[in-house]
């Protein structure tokens, strides 16, 4: 068994997202049996968050997430793409409202897409937790959390709510390659 360990400390935007997609790819092109991402991150955009789990959940190789401190906003959907997920015990989970930065100015039909396109990132950030936390003891209240009601939870609040499966230490095996994806 050939475990490969990726470290990704940093927000989730397209440079990132690029080395992290190389990482794996490379991971598994060397012959990897098992990867395991190790995150830290404050979140990021959209639109490579999705990208990254839908990447993360088409690998042929199962694929292991840990929360090394934090794991905030987008940053919990490149996490739920574990089959097995864990964190340490000092450590946290925060799911808070949507927010954009636009620049310059809009007009009508184009704030009326960004809305769209916010409606519709909620509903596939919902979707992905409830489906991967499906059977927890608590049942996440996604949507008001991406609404209004921001949550914080503890590693063990996240064993309870199904983000994680364990609170675990790190312990990477001696002969695991090891790689990091940072900005």
């Amino acid at each position: 068994m050939t475990m490969h360990a990726i470290h990704f400390v940093g927000p989730i935007n397209s440079s990132v997202s690029g080395q992290f997609i190389r990482k794996c790819s490379d991971a598994v092109s060397q012959g990897a049996t098992e990867l395991l991402v190790q995150i830290t991150t404050m979140g990021g955009e959209c639109s490579y968050g999705f990208a990254l789990y839908n990447f993360l959940r088409a690998l042929p190789i199962p694929v292991n997430t840990h929360n090394l401190g934090t794991v905030e906003s987008m940053g919990n959907i490149l996490f739920m793409a574990g089959e097995r997920r864990t964190a340490c015990h000092y450590s946290k989970f925060l799911i808070h409202p949507f927010h954009w930065t636009l620049h310059g100015s809009i007009d009508h039909a184009r704030m009326a897409e960004y809305a769209m396109s916010m409606n519709y990132d909620l509903e596939l950030y919902s979707q992905i937790m409830l489906e991967r936390t499906q059977g927890a003891a608590e049942t996440l209240a996604v949507r008001d959390y991406l609404k209004a009601e921001p949550r914080m939870l503890s590693s063990a609040e996240a064993v309870e709510t199904g983000l994680i499966h364990a609170v675990e230490e790190l312990e990477l095996p001696a002969d695991a390659t090891l790689s990091c994806v940072h900005s």
